[in-house]
């Protein structure tokens, strides 16, 4: 599933090729990829004709545009949806599930969905943000992020690190391919128990989470196979500079140790075993760290 970075990716090239531009028609292919939005498709067609795109927003991982009329139109990609910019004359894609048409008789926005887990809605006055998505915590790239309060929060838990890296309600954006990346450059084993965390270790955890997205971010996000692609149907890179995810077996490029997988959450968890070994328990409670 995409992460912070594909999203942002996804985002930034959304903002160049579509804010400021006018819907002059809106086709729905398929109705699973507006299944969120209850009205139906007729309404959805209807609400969205003749609105402008004010800007792309996101928050962790869903996208949001605003609209001119006080609306937005709230996006999440699910496994495998893609935002593409298409010339009007290009064939449709093999999973095409929206498209957008404008009155500048540009390139067409088209959401293609091979799983159709993703998908797009209209929420009504939602243009500063959709109250769908207003749970969802801030991420960290976000300047308005609290630092302070997230390591109260963090450290006010009885849970592990790495199941609250994934909590959304919490801190957005980070999936289960960049928590192990920020656990690995952390040297912090995922079952860490949070409570148990000193201030300057989560201090020093932020950061790592910064600079992983950050740097995903510039190499275009994280590409496995062809379902994640930005807006001009390209890959990101940053798959090449993984130190941990989906290297089980291989050396550490720390230690040299083969990185270990562990199953986590009906998922992958890849660790070092010995720059993150795991918290050894005292009396039935894990040690604690620092």
């Amino acid at each position: 599933m995409p992460e912070l970075p594909e999203v942002e990716t996804v985002r930034m090239g959304l903002a160049k090729w579509v804010a400021g531009r006018t819907i002059a028609g809106v086709e729905v292919h398929h109705p699973r990829a507006i299944r969120r939005h209850l009205p139906g498709d007729g309404h959805f067609v209807a609400v969205l004709t003749g609105r402008t795109i004010l800007d792309i927003a996101r928050r962790g991982k869903y996208l949001w545009f605003p609209l001119d009329s006080g609306d937005a139109i709230v996006g999440h990609l699910g496994m495998s949806g893609q935002l593409l910019m298409q010339p009007a004359e290009a064939a449709d894609e093999k999973h095409l599930r929206i498209r957008f048409s404008f009155t500048d008789g540009g390139p067409q926005l088209r959401f293609v969905d091979q799983r159709t887990f993703g998908g797009l809605a209209v929420s009504e006055g939602g243009a500063e943000l959709p109250a769908e998505i207003s749970h969802i915590a801030r991420d960290p790239m976000d300047p308005l992020f609290d630092d302070a309060a997230f390591s109260a929060r963090l450290r006010g838990r009885h849970t592990e690190i790495k199941r609250a890296l994934l909590d959304q309600t919490l801190i957005s954006g980070v999936g289960n391919i960049y928590a192990d990346e920020v656990l690995w450059r952390s040297k912090l084993h995922g079952v860490r128990p949070t409570d148990q965390l000193t201030g300057p270790a989560v201090t020093r955890l932020l950061q790592h989470v910064r600079d992983v997205l950050g740097e995903a971010i510039t190499a275009g996000g994280t590409s496995f196979d062809e379902l994640y692609v930005n807006v001009n149907g390209e890959s990101g890179y940053f798959d090449r500079s993984l130190n941990a995810y989906g290297r089980e077996n291989e050396p550490c490029p720390r230690c040299g140790t083969a990185i270990r997988r562990e199953q986590f959450m009906n998922r992958s968890s890849f660790s070092c075993p010995r720059c993150q070994p795991r918290p050894r328990s005292v009396g039935g409670v894990r040690a604690a760290t620092g």
